[in-house]
């Protein structure tokens, strides 16, 4: 209770101030003080006066001292606070508060709580019962409770994805208001004129009557928004978007790919008086199509995101055309048409100076998605075969037919077999009248699109009737002959239009749906597909870039996979998410929140708001309103400080009771009073000192994280010792001799690292899985004994955090002549490994990082050879492809070998090997080589996996 910054909230204390006058008048007085008259017995007897002493006044200023500290101790119990929460109304009966928990309020969520959590306490002080209404839920009957009920639903409350509708919560609002006569109402609104505010504040303002109503909103609208991301053929451009006409504002929007990664961030600005702004990401099409997220960096609401699917790619296109080009006449190039509709959602490759056949061949070496032949008849036999196996391999090949191709013999690239020559208007197999577009297949991908009524067909490439007809066909004209056919060759697509691609036989490309129709066949295919399988190559396996299944049956729906929750963050679906149709919506509901829906690599992204949104700010002008801002100061309370001040004056008041009662004469007559009265000065000025610094203490204490509890001590001499200096380490089995060669061998294998490369490792380190830290060492050398036991939970816990956190362990079984028998290590081995999150593994393959890490290497001996080694298994390259440069080619968590590596390297005092090999020293040389790789590729296995794939890099980056 107060208009100022500094409430009580335990006023009724206050009243206890009508009791310092009283408080003055037993304050007045004060006990006499002290004569001091000298001992001697004589002279005490003669000056004794036997006369009445009177209690003399207290002075003024240590009355008021008193008074002061009565009235500082009646002030702290009443509770003071600064900065109190705002009265949630003026009135008396039940409060309504009314959150909008929409997306725009995730920017300032924590304020707007702290504003809905202080006028609830207020209304509880106040002993007034209060609903809470959350404008982002489904409508519901408005029940009342108590603060604290209300103020723990509040605390569980957060931002919903999608714009709401309080239009429909309005029924229920005003059942409650009739039903309580003397209820106000206050509104914590987001600032947004969307989701129907101004409608929701009118009723509102209605169903009050009388009574008051108070608005709260955020002055500095500060809700931003992405929308109408688009992959134009120059940029990726992205629309941000701001409620109010202000001044320049600058802002960063970042995108990143589907795994979270960032690719690019640029700045753009709001200009002076606008309300949007664009940002332009000027990348190769090869990382446009990467993009899968932009998001305003610093901007945490959903509405702050954009998310895009395949439909938002572009895919590289070859055009390529058997007509004879003519410069001086563009509009009659048979693609003129075709390039227009594909430039906006495709990067299309026209063919310069090349045939048809060497322009084929080029687009298949070149891996392009999508191939279109317009009017393209016959091809060499090199050519033919090439685009056979691309198409197999996972291309879309989209022909159009034309006089050409209605001339040349039948190849196995076409969908249905094909008449010779054409059906021609007026001719033989003639139409009386052109024919129009009648219908599209239900399983083909044109079947959500109306077919347009001003398309017609005055010539047609005919197809023989036979039993795969109807299966093939995506649509017809109005006498049921096909006009586009399609078939699945394993991997790969391919379409036939019936027609040619310019307007000699049909006005179909002058025509939206011809635009519509291109989009849709080329969203079927991938964005690089992998390059197509040699013939007599086994067919069906599944690869990345596969064209999509066509014309198999089409799901009409797409389950969520992955949805955005209110503040942007990506979250698994909430139970409410439905399926949403294949064409995707424009803007998100509840019951389609924003996220990606189906699967992966086939998939539709459904944003919060549609490609033309524009935000506004709520105009209340013309209501009966209080309007104010969103308060969010965290109030402060004034007790302690209260207290503290009220003690210190206690303790002042006692040394002045002791100065004035004769202190400074008892202090002066002995030594050992001097002694005491100094101790108890200082006992004093200790105790507050601790009073003064009790809310400090008290408020380190509360703030003290939890997770300052107890956790197991690093021996520091351990962690000095192994960080100082890179070191290579080996487990303690326990065996004394095993023990004494891996320390030996590793002591070899440090000298030679020290002698042929640039590290200079330190010396080796004996550890114990069980209690030591791992993490300081890149590699650890693991001897398996017969007598190994199976690790315990906590060690198992501590090793695969080890491996998942980049450190590599080499178990070594060191048993290569015993190995195919099954020998006790093998066992012991498995053991070991039991209940560690081993990879998939694989022997290391010829072109592995391990064989060109620092010496090229054919295989990997130790003391004993013919044993291979064995890595994580990486991903299966494409088909055709030497040696990919993929994701896989990090460092390996674990190699296992049983070449006994510590007995080739080991050493002794004298630097002389302790143990002969199978075969000879040069088997300890490459033994000694094949050490030196493994600790290169630890160390830098990335790196130089990198420039292992130099090659392929470059040639991926130049496609």
């Amino acid at each position: 209770m107060s208009a100022l910054p500094l409430a009580f909230l335990a006023p009724w204390m206050l009243t206890a101030l009508i009791a310092l006058p009283a408080l003055w008048l037993l304050l007045r007085l004060t006990p006499p003080r002290p004569r001091t008259v000298d001992f001697p017995p004589l002279r005490l007897l003669l000056d004794v006066v036997a006369k009445r002493e009177t209690p003399a006044r207290t002075p003024w200023w240590l009355l008021l001292l008193r008074l002061g500290l009565a009235a500082l101790l009646i002030f702290a119990l009443a509770k003071p606070i600064l900065n109190p929460p705002p009265a949630a109304s003026s009135g008396s009966g039940p409060l309504l508060l009314v959150v909008d928990n929409g997306w725009a309020a995730a920017s300032e969520w924590d304020a707007r709580l702290a504003a809905a959590e202080g006028a609830l306490q207020s209304a509880g002080d106040q002993g007034r019962p209060v609903a809470l209404l959350a404008t982002a839920e489904p409508p519901r009957e408005i029940g009342l409770g108590t603060a604290e009920a209300a103020i723990e639903r509040l605390r569980v409350l957060s931002p919903e994805p999608f714009v709401a509708d309080r239009r429909q919560l309005l029924p229920a609002v005003e059942a409650f208001l009739k039903a309580h006569a003397t209820a106000d109402a206050v509104w914590i609104s987001d600032g947004l004129a969307g989701g129907e505010a101004r409608a929701f504040a009118e009723g509102l303002r209605a169903a009050l009557g009388g009574r008051p109503l108070s608005v709260r909103i955020d002055p500095t609208g500060s809700a931003r928004a992405l929308a109408a991301a688009e992959n134009t053929p120059g940029a990726m451009t992205v629309k941000a978007l701001r409620a109010e006409a202000s001044g320049a504002e600058p802002l960063r929007v970042r995108a990143s790919d589907l795994r979270g990664r960032p690719l690019a961030e640029v700045d753009a600005a709001f200009a002076v008086g606008a309300r949007d702004a664009t940002a332009s990401f000027q990348l190769p099409v090869e990382l446009r199509n990467d993009i899968a997220r932009l998001e305003l960096v610093g901007a945490k609401t959903a509405g702050a995101v954009q998310l895009l699917d395949q439909r938002s790619k572009r895919r590289s296109i070859g055009l390529v055309t058997g007509a004879t080009a003519d410069v001086a006449q563009p509009l009659l190039s048979p693609v003129y048409y075709v390039n227009r509709a594909l430039k906006p959602f495709a990067d299309v490759r026209e063919a310069q100076g090349q045939g048809p056949s060497q322009a084929v061949e080029q687009f298949v070496a070149d891996k392009l998605p999508v191939i279109l032949l317009a009017d393209v008849g016959a091809l060499t036999r090199e050519a033919q075969d090439a685009l056979t196996r691309w198409v197999r391999g996972g291309g879309v090949l989209i022909r159009f037919a034309g006089p050409r191709l209605a001339a040349a013999p039948q190849d196995e690239l076409s969908p249905v077999r094909l008449r010779q020559g054409g059906r021609i208007l007026g001719g033989a197999l003639a139409w009386e009248t052109p024919q129009p577009l009648s219908s599209y297949a239900a399983d083909s991908p044109f079947a959500p699109l109306v077919p347009p009524k001003d398309v017609t067909v005055t010539r047609q490439v005919l197809a023989e009737p036979d039993a795969d007809l109807p299966d093939r066909v995506w649509a017809t004209l109005g006498d049921g002959t096909p006009l586009v056919t399609a078939v699945k060759q394993d991997r790969g697509l391919s379409v036939l239009f019936h027609v040619t691609a310019d307007t000699r036989w049909s006005n179909l490309p002058l025509s939206g749906a011809f635009v519509d129709m291109l989009r849709r066949i080329v969203d079927l295919a991938g964005s690089n597909p992998p390059p197509a399988k040699p013939e007599g190559a086994a067919a069906g396996q599944p690869a990345a870039g596969e064209a999509a299944q066509a014309p198999a049956p089409r799901a009409q729906t797409l389950p969520p996979t992955r949805t955005l929750d209110g503040f942007g963050a990506f979250r698994s679906p909430p139970a409410t998410a439905k399926p949403v149709s294949v064409d995707g919506r424009a803007a998100a509901t509840r019951d389609n929140p924003p996220g990606f829906y189906g699967p992966v690599d086939a998939g539709i992204a459904v944003n919060l708001l549609p490609p033309d949104a524009a935000l506004a700010r709520l105009d209340l002008s013309g209501l009966d309103a209080g309007v104010a801002p969103v308060v969010a100061v965290e109030p402060t309370p004034v007790a302690p400080w209260l207290f503290t001040a009220a003690a210190l004056l206690a303790i002042l008041d006692s040394l002045v009771v002791f100065l004035l009662a004769g202190g400074l004469a008892l202090i002066g007559r002995t030594p050992r009073g001097a002694a005491k009265a100094g101790a108890a000065v200082v006992l004093l000025a200790a105790c507050g000192l601790a009073l003064a610094a009790g809310p400090a203490l008290a408020q380190t204490a509360a703030e003290r994280p939890p997770a300052a509890t107890k956790k197991q001590p690093i021996d520091e001499r351990f962690a000095l010792e192994a960080t100082l200096s890179t070191r290579l380490a080996y487990v303690a089995t326990g065996d004394r001799d095993v023990d004494r060669v891996s320390k030996a061998g590793l002591e070899g294998l440090t000298q030679t690292l020290a002698e042929r490369t640039a590290l200079e490792p330190g010396t080796p380190m004996a550890v114990d899985p069980a209690k030591d830290e791992l993490s300081f060492f890149p590699l650890i050398y693991w001897p398996v004994t017969d007598r190994a036991a199976q690790l315990s939970p906590e060690t198992l816990a501590r090793v695969d955090a080890y491996m998942k956190q980049g450190g590599t362990i080499l178990f070594d079984t060191r048993d290569a002549l015993t190995a195919g028998t099954g020998g006790p290590q093998n066992e012991a081995l498995r053991r070991l490994l039991d209940g560690l999150d081993v990879p998939a593994l694989e022997k290391a393959p010829k072109e592995h990082v391990l064989t060109k890490a620092f010496y090229l290497l054919d295989d990997f001996p130790g003391r004993y050879s013919g044993s291979p080694l064995w890595v994580e298994a990486l991903p299966p390259a494409d088909e055709g492809e030497d040696r990919p440069a993929r994701a896989g080619d990090g460092v390996s968590p674990v190699l296992i070998s049983s070449a006994d590596f510590a007995g080739a390297w080991a050493v002794g005092a004298d630097g002389m090997p302790l143990f002969p090999t199978s075969s000879d020293e040069r088997q300890r040389e490459m033994a000694y080589r094949v050490g030196i790789n493994i600790v290169m590729y630890t160390l830098t296995g990335n790196y130089k996996a990198d420039q292992v794939h130099v090659p392929a890099l470059l040639e991926r980056l130049g496609q």
